[in-house]
């Protein structure tokens, strides 16, 4: 018997050798293959900002099957703790990491000077180098739609946000533009929380807007605590970065969708095929980046049918959200004039997005 297990014992060496040796008969006989990797900001949960990145992984994964390898390291917090992991990963060889978090950007720019041969994706970050991409999603497209459906069924909304960073600011005054552009009286009311992913605050704010009138409500921030505190109230809600109607079945009105897959299954192939270069991507509802959809049951047909045409215009280009009418200005809430009547805003202006539109009642200040 002790033979046996000594037997045995050295079969699993060999074998976890074997697996971690890169010059392992199975490995010299076909390429290695690429590891890709990824850091999430919070928990991966059923739905929400690092569910869809994770959707995502798994994209690329099915797509390029054994020409990649790909893991992720989730819960990370922004600072000393993302430049420690994304360094581990560029240590044990990960061949192109991405970083979806804002606060993961300067991190990631520190670590890729180290290793100048591994390329990084700062996704929604806007610093980049010769081995570090930028992207991110025009959400505020979506957050325009969302609004267009909020806006048929309600007056006051809340919307429980994370930090007053331009790409927030950005769906707050999208959101309150696409509710007003069918409901005038429409009103926004921001509660800011400081954090991304803390689901006990997220769901004390979300009581509190409720408290003080909110019919509907909206969110930046990473879990689906918002949506089940609206379930729990009988009040409605909009879904972000994915469908929630497991957690809020009647009060989600619809859900702003992030897609992920397609952009990093091109990225990762880049690097496999050697024409990875360095780039800033926006990409929208027309680049597939972005969509609307999963409607509640309590939205109307008619209300589905609108916001699917708008949609449908704003692929096509036909409906910019940051733009006047030819007759009239848009007046951020301190009744200055943001946008000239006719004008509409340039994609610098959007990305340095630090006002209010008029409608919504708070401040960029927490």
């Amino acid at each position: 018997m002790y033979k046996n297990l000594v037997a045995r014992c050295a079969l699993s060496v060999l074998a976890v050798a074997s697996f971690l040796s890169p010059l392992s008969t199975t490995q010299a006989q076909t390429p290695a293959p690429l590891r890709a990797a990824f850091v999430y900001v919070a928990p991966l949960t059923d739905a929400g900002w690092v569910r869809q990145h994770e959707q995502g992984r798994l994209a690329v994964q099915a797509a390029l099957g054994t020409r990649v390898e790909t893991r992720y390291v989730e819960n990370v917090p922004e600072g000393a703790d993302a430049e420690r992991v994304i360094r581990d990963l560029a240590q044990q060889g990960a061949r192109i990491i991405f970083t979806p978090s804002f606060g993961y950007m300067e991190p990631t720019l520190k670590v890729a000077r180290e290793f100048p041969d591994v390329k990084f994706e700062s996704i929604t970050g806007y610093k980049t180098a010769p081995n570090v991409a930028t992207a991110n999603a025009r959400y505020y497209e979506g957050r325009y739609l969302a609004g267009v459906a909020a806006g048929r069924l309600a007056t006051q909304a809340g919307y429980v946000a994370g930090f007053p960073i331009p790409e927030v600011i950005q769906g707050i005054n999208a959101f309150t533009l696409g509710m007003r552009s069918v409901n005038p009286r429409a009103t926004v009311k921001v509660v800011w929380l400081g954090e991304w992913f803390n689901p006990p605050r997220e769901r004390d704010a979300a009581m509190t807007l409720m408290n003080q009138g909110a019919e509907v409500l909206a969110f930046h921030t990473g879990s689906t605590a918002v949506m089940a505190a609206a379930q729990e109230r009988g009040r409605l809600a909009v879904a972000y970065h994915s469908d929630m109607r497991r957690v809020a079945p009647d009060a989600q009105v619809v859900a702003v969708t992030h897609l992920w897959g397609d952009y990093y299954t091109r990225r990762v192939q880049a690097v496999l095929d050697g024409t990875w270069q360095s780039a800033s991507v926006w990409g929208g509802v027309k680049d597939g980046m972005i969509r609307v959809d999963a409607f509640g049951s309590k939205v109307p047909a008619a209300v589905r049918e609108e916001v699917q045409a708008r949609q449908a215009d704003m692929a096509a280009g036909k409906l910019p959200v940051f733009a006047a009418s030819r007759t009239a200005s848009v007046r951020d809430n301190q009744g200055r004039t943001a946008i000239d009547a006719g004008q509409a805003l340039s994609d610098a202006q959007i990305v340095g997005m630090n006002w209010l539109v008029e409608g919504v009642q708070g401040s960029v200040d927490r």
